[in-house]
């Protein structure tokens, strides 16, 4: 017999609207380890991210060994101090090389995040006309493990300024795997309801109203 459906009440939507409020893309640290039992936790909350055909095509790299994250760490600085290329000579330029865009070496755990192109789960349902739709359910995934991170107060940085080539040959992951994310994940040192970005005055949030169209 299945179980009585449970009844979000209005102060649960408020705390979770809390909780969607004080996401944070954390790149500060305290050096406090993240205990074992939670990381299995957040991975199991992970799980029950929805996905296409049920199809489950996220895969988890969880980087242990310091040598590597040091690679990691070293290539993602090549890559950030590259990017920075685009600004030389822009109102930007400053601001960009003011921001901290990575923890790799800081975090106290750091995972890559992938999307299986061919699991066996699902059958491929629902991936004919949108194949795509495998990395938007890992995406969906990532979200999940954010969400569940926040509300165990422990705190996730996405990194994305890195070459995903590089990246597969360092972790030395399967063909089929394309890399959707390498995450820095731990204790933040600070909090605030206000995205790191806008306080630097590199991008505020824009009205939501603004991405609605109608037809």
């Amino acid at each position: 017999m299945n179980a009585a459906p449970p009844r979000f009440d209005a102060a649960f939507a408020a705390q979770l609207d809390m909780l969607l409020r004080w996401r944070r893309d954390v790149r500060h640290f305290r050096p406090d380890p993240v205990a074992p039992a939670d990381m299995d936790g957040l991975l199991a909350a992970t799980a029950l991210a929805p996905s296409v055909g049920n199809a489950q095509p996220w895969r988890f790299v969880r980087i242990a060994s310091s040598t590597l994250r040091q690679a990691l760490a070293d290539h993602v600085d090549t890559e950030v101090a590259r990017a920075a290329e685009r600004y030389v000579g822009t109102d930007r330029e400053a601001r960009y090389r003011a921001l901290k865009l990575h923890a790799v070496a800081q975090a106290p755990e750091l995972m890559a995040v992938y999307c299986d192109e061919a699991p066996c789960a699902g059958h491929g349902l629902g991936i004919a006309t949108m194949p795509e739709m495998l990395r938007y359910s890992t995406v969906m995934a990532i979200h999940t493990l954010w969400l569940a991170a926040r509300a165990r107060g422990i705190g996730m940085g996405w990194v994305s300024i890195l070459d995903p080539v590089q990246v597969n040959v360092m972790l030395d992951v399967p063909a089929p795997w394309s890399l959707i994310a390498l995450l820095c994940i731990g204790y933040p040192s600070d909090d605030s309801a206000t995205p790191e970005l806008e306080q630097r005055d590199w991008q505020a949030r824009e009205p939501w109203r603004d991405r609605i169209v109608t037809r």
